[in-house]
This record gives structure tokens, sequence and C-alpha cells, in this order.
């Protein structure tokens, strides 16, 4: 997957910029299609901010599906959340990861 943006707003002083420094690979989890359950290969963009007064010269594209260290998306942590709210953690791991995601006991405790 890769953006199709041409210009991405820098999260520091919100300039806009299309000059790319270079791209990186991201992955995560998303809920599952069809029983399947689903990795995401992201083609990230760093870009230079143009903004000579930045006090950042680079930035990381961002996108709303996902947090910027997050290794799940928003929806799939809602959905994990919801499951083992009614669980144990180690019940809830296990349901998880039979269906949804893979995914450690410690994850949900880190959720909550």
């Amino acid at each position: 997957m890769a953006s199709a943006r041409d210009c991405v707003i820098c999260l520091y002083c919100h300039t806009p910029s299309n000059k790319v420094h270079s791209h990186y690979k991201k992955s995560f989890q998303d809920l599952p299609i069809q029983d399947k359950k689903v990795m995401i290969v992201l083609n990230n963009r760093k870009l230079f901010c143009v903004n000579e007064h930045c006090n950042k010269r680079t930035f990381a594209e961002t996108f709303e599906l996902i947090s910027s260290k997050s290794k799940k998306t928003i929806r799939l942590e809602r959905e994990i959340i919801r499951i083992s709210q009614h669980v144990s953690s180690l019940s809830a791991a296990k349901i998880i990861n039979a269906r949804v995601a893979t995914i450690g006991k410690s994850t949900i405790c880190n959720l909550f």
C-alpha cells in the first residue's frame, strides 16, 4: 500500500511539502477480511519540511487509521478492547489469536 497524496502537511509547523527524503516499509495488522487475518505493508514516505523556520528538517507521513508507532490499526485496537472487556486477558488472547489477529496477552494489558 502507498499514499496517493501529492503533498503532506508537516506535523510540526503545518507547512505543505512534496519534497521526499526517503521511503521505508511499515507493517501493521488490521481487522480480518472474510475470516483471514490481515497484515498491511505500507510504503511510507519521509519528507523534508520546506519551511526554513521549522525546528524539524524531516517528518514522516501519517495516516488516520494508525497511530505513529502502532503495529495495529485503531479499529483493530478497539475490537481487541471490546473482546477483552468480558474475559481474562489470557482467554481474550486465545480468542483474538484464533479469529482476529496475532497478539499476546501483554498487548491486551497495554491497551487497557
